[in-house]
């Protein structure tokens, strides 16, 4: 990757049209990534496909992918387990075809197991996407989630990684803050994270980031929801500070509710920080 990008999760509020539109105003507004949101279903066709990569290369637009919500690739039904394979593989197909780098996911949930267990059935899981992925050049990301009963803390997501040479986090700092109840959220903290990245996965993965951003309220079984960043108490300057101290190059993504007045928000404080 180039530089570090900025970008929206899915089609800014301020576009009347679809995801090809959406990417024209992403780069209207002087933003250059824009995330395809699968979270409720997987809407963009094979046939559509060709033409949202076309516009992404006119507008250079570097594409992600946020897969369904509804995965669980620790579940004890078959049938979910399976599905779960299905949704995060198809996402990944079609985000390729859509010229896309990087599918991210939620793994799924302990279910009352113990996390040697569920990591394993998560691992397996994983193993199946790959293989059906096979021959679409895309990371295949889970992400760190911002509740305690889901899978997903910082040391799963990067021991995931060293599995597999396909597989790289999806790091959302705000889930981690939430998760944590308010720790991971000053400029030390920040900095330990990506040495802690830099350390387990080299410095690719500083090169090459998807990264999730929002404001969040959590209570005591971590994230309640997405707020807009000023309303929230997550400390988004020190990690913007930190990110272009180590020179992460990727995709960062905001999932604010106002997703782009605070991405160009991000963006625009990046830009203003003298190292």
């Amino acid at each position: 990757m180039d530089k570090l990008r900025f970008g929206t999760a899915g089609i800014p509020t301020c576009t009347k049209g679809d995801t090809i539109q959406g990417i024209k105003d992403v780069r209207k507004l002087g933003l250059d990534s824009f995330e395809l949101e699968f979270v409720r279903s997987i809407n963009i066709t094979k046939e559509k496909a060709p033409e949202v990569n076309k516009t992404a290369k006119e507008k250079d637009v570097i594409l992600t992918c946020h897969a369904p919500y509804f995965i669980n690739l620790n579940s004890d039904n078959p049938k979910t387990f399976h599905a779960s394979i299905s949704y995060i593989a198809n996402s990944a197909k079609i985000t390729s075809l859509c010229g896309g780098y990087s599918v991210c996911f939620h793994a799924g949930y302990y279910m009352k197991q113990d996390a040697k267990t569920t990591y394993n059935n998560i691992k397996e899981g994983i193993r199946k996407i790959l293989k059906e992925i096979e021959g679409h050049k895309i990371w295949i990301r889970p992400e760190i989630s911002g509740k305690k009963s889901q899978f997903g803390d910082l040391k799963e997501v990067i021991k995931l990684s060293q599995e597999f040479d396909q597989v790289m986090p999806c790091i959302d700092f705000s889930h981690l803050y939430a998760r944590t109840l308010g720790e991971n959220n000053t400029y030390y903290e920040f900095k330990s994270i990506l040495v802690e990245v830099e350390k387990e996965l080299g410095k690719k993965a500083l090169n090459d980031m998807h990264i999730h951003i929002a404001g969040i309220e959590f209570g005591e079984k971590g994230e309640k929801n997405h707020l807009i960043l000023e309303e929230s108490k997550f400390n988004y300057k020190d990690l913007l500070k930190v990110l272009k101290e180590f020179k992460c190059k990727g995709v960062l993504t905001c999932e604010s509710p106002n997703i782009e007045k605070d991405a160009l928000l991000l963006k625009k404080y990046y830009e203003g920080v003298k190292l």
